[in-house]
């Protein structure tokens, strides 16, 4: 977590006995030190927030004091204690996640992202999404949205001739920057307005790519409501849209806050707004796109195409 140091040499030692604690499961005792520990650092968000973790896995009904505090600590909820409040029932769940959060938590993943995610998370959607788009190869320009440390980018890149990337994350582009696939990337807000998004610009035009992905992006957003105009002010005619979601499963009509934090999109949801934004269908898959806590975490693979 970021910022996790009181400032305060023995109420950090106190929150570093709390973790040890949670790392065995006792979660009340953990919770009861973190306490201790913000008696002598009462204004240290991350504190009020790991506080607020500690009281809801151990099922006591003060996380929501806890979260409330951090969330007043810190307005800008780096920590994600809006998307807390809602998972443990105190809020409803908000359309979006605050980008503040979703920079803060790529960040901090940014290092280790690779290793995790494809080493020990079995993350297959690059290889998946590109095996969707290689029939259509190649491509003159393809914008990869959420490019994160080039995962899909190192899938497409031998048949695109030119490779933009965005991300929200700064640390994130500096490893795709490291693996040098992209020939421009830029940092990006996918949950703001086309004028203020980052996809535009000097020498960066609308209607410019004749394919533009998102390789398991949208689970961290919720409402799409702004990212399908900004896809199809990217998109040249005919151009394809190939991208990934979390599956809502059946009976879901939208889209829904998990407890991961992450949010699923019903199948239903995301063929309205391909409609209502001049994309047409062409395919769909799914399958399992990661594991978490040991059990596969199911998705939809999207492939559509702009109307000409």
């Amino acid at each position: 977590m970021s910022q996790f140091s009181s400032g305060d040499v023995i109420a950090d030692r106190r929150a570093d006995y709390a973790r040890m604690l949670a790392d065995g499961k006792d979660f009340a005792a953990a919770a009861e030190l973190m306490e201790q520990a913000l008696e002598l650092a009462p204004s240290w968000a991350a504190g009020w927030f790991r506080l607020g973790e500690y009281r809801e896995k151990a099922m006591l009904e003060t996380a929501e004091g806890a979260y409330r505090q951090a969330l007043e600590l810190e307005p800008e909820d780096v920590f994600g204690a809006t998307l807390k409040l809602a998972v443990i029932g105190a809020e409803e769940a908000p359309d979006q996640p605050p980008s503040r959060y979703v920079e803060s938590l790529f960040d901090g993943y940014a290092d280790r992202f690779d290793t995790a995610l494809v080493e020990k998370l079995d993350y297959s959607v690059p290889g998946k999404l590109a095996a969707l788009v290689m029939p259509h190869a190649p491509f003159s320009l393809a914008v990869d949205l959420g490019c994160g440390t080039g995962l899909f980018g190192a899938e497409i890149r031998d048949r695109v001739t030119q490779l933009e990337g965005f991300d929200l994350s700064a640390n994130m582009l500096a490893k795709a920057q490291d693996k040098g696939l992209y020939d421009h990337l830029g940092q990006a807000d996918l949950s703001l307005a086309e004028d203020e998004a980052g996809l535009f610009g000097p020498g960066l035009p609308r209607h410019r790519a004749d394919l533009v992905s998102a390789a398991d992006v949208l689970m961290y957003l919720g409402s799409l409501e702004t990212v399908f105009p900004l896809v199809t002010a990217l998109l040249a005619a005919d151009g394809l849209f190939a991208f990934s979601v979390e599956d809502a499963g059946e009976g879901e009509a939208g889209f829904l806050l998990r407890d991961s934090l992450r949010y699923a999109h019903a199948e239903p949801y995301i063929r309205a707004l391909l409609d209502g934004h001049c994309l047409d269908f062409i395919s769909s898959k799914k399958t399992a796109i990661r594991m978490d806590a040991g059990k596969p975490v199911h998705g939809i693979l999207f492939l559509s195409r702009k109307r000409g």
